[in-house]
């Protein structure tokens, strides 16, 4: 029986992970942790029954408590309660499916808890690269990418250890607004923008999806997963979500992962490494291949690619600034105060005018969110 926490775990890859577990009869969830969606996280403890659970504040976790006092179960709130969730003793591994710079701490605590990471959050190895790999081969822990992309690469090199990689080709849907000009971008909605033709996911991915900021921190992901220098990192438009990364050998081989637009088979190739399981749903239908497409990002309209490289390029707590400033304007659109466009106004003021530190320590790091936050909105 492998035990399992899951942060994150109202979310979209959070109820996935769980659709997963539900599938498979080996394993048992042991924390969960969430925001302030305490309805569904009442449903998920009284079917998963785990040990312990976490939510955003006392005021969530005073209101789970009565509605969960017949269960057995420790309930806990803020950064101390996600900590603990991520390092419950029994847990093997970590699903980190939470969204945003908070999911530092607790990764990074699972790590020093010996925990292996099956990583959905982006945003820990995009701000902190650097430290996350070093601690991850300090503890002897494993990290297995769950991004449907970073998956696909990784199971590309699959069988391949010690042969050299010339490309990462890191795919792209493009989208809801691929071909659109920067006119026709200056009226979006909200409601325009979460219209993803391919993914179901949450609503801050949707619209990183939207702006190619998605991509870009993807690109910094890549780069610390996979130990490649950032030229060596290209981003193609796949519209159709069939091709989901590939990387490029020396003698020119390309090895690609494909299939269905489907999160749940990252989730459980993560989970059951290196072992591959049935997994119910669609099958990819070898016909639609003939229409594939193929095109560069167009990188002048969508600058979230031009950010990251740049960001990248210099590195310190710059990529971190990206992300942080990225956030906040994600949740400023999203709360309709400002429009898609300011979205790129923003982060590269943000990456333009506050001070980058050379070589930041984590806590430098954890301090780059409220630092973006109160310069972007004034404070």
């Amino acid at each position: 029986m492998k035990k399992i926490s899951i942060i994150g775990s109202t979310g979209s890859i959070g109820t996935q992970t769980l659709e997963v577990v539900r599938n498979n009869k080996d394993i048992q969830v042991t924390a969960l942790a969430c925001g302030r969606n305490i309805r569904l996280l009442e449903e998920q403890i009284r079917e998963f029954k785990p040990k312990v659970v976490s939510v955003a504040d006392e005021k969530c976790a005073s209101e789970l408590r009565t509605m969960v006092k017949d269960v057995d179960v420790k309930i806990l709130c803020g950064m101390e309660g996600l900590v603990e969730a991520a390092t419950e003793p029994e847990a093997e591994m970590i699903v980190t499916a939470i969204v945003g710079m908070i999911g530092i701490e607790p990764t990074i605590a699972a790590i020093r808890a010996g925990k292996d990471i099956a990583l959905a959050n982006k945003e820990t190895l995009v701000t902190a690269g650097s430290i996350v790999m070093s601690e991850i081969k300090k503890y002897g822990v494993k990290l297995l990418p769950v991004d449907s992309e970073h998956s696909a690469i990784f199971q590309s090199l699959q069988g391949n250890s010690g042969n050299h990689i010339s490309r990462i080709l890191l795919t792209a849907s493009g989208g809801p607004f691929r071909g659109k000009t920067l006119e026709e971008l200056r009226t979006v909605t909200v409601q325009d923008a979460l219209k993803h033709p391919n993914w179901s996911m949450g609503r801050k991915i949707t619209i990183d999806s939207a702006t190619l900021c998605n991509k870009g921190l993807e690109v910094i992901e890549a780069r610390w997963l996979f130990d490649v220098e950032p030229d060596r990192i290209e981003v193609v438009v796949q519209p159709q979500s069939i091709i989901h990364s590939a990387v490029e050998y020396d003698d020119g081989a390309v090895i690609a992962q494909l299939g269905t637009p489907d999160m749940k088979l990252p989730i459980q190739y993560a989970l059951y490494y290196p072992e591959r399981r049935f997994l119910p749903g669609d099958r990819l239908d070898f016909s639609a291949i003939s229409g594939i497409e193929i095109a560069k990002p167009d990188t002048k309209t969508f600058r979230g690619l031009e950010f990251a490289y740049r960001a990248l390029e210099t590195g310190g707590t710059l990529p971190a600034v990206f992300n942080a400033a990225n956030e906040y304007a994600v949740a400023q659109f999203l709360a309709g105060k400002i429009s898609f466009l300011e979205i790129y106004e923003l982060i590269e003021k943000a990456m333009t005018e506050i001070e980058i530190i050379s070589n930041p320590t984590l806590e430098d790091i954890i301090n780059v969110m409220p630092c973006v936050t109160d310069y972007l909105s004034g404070k």
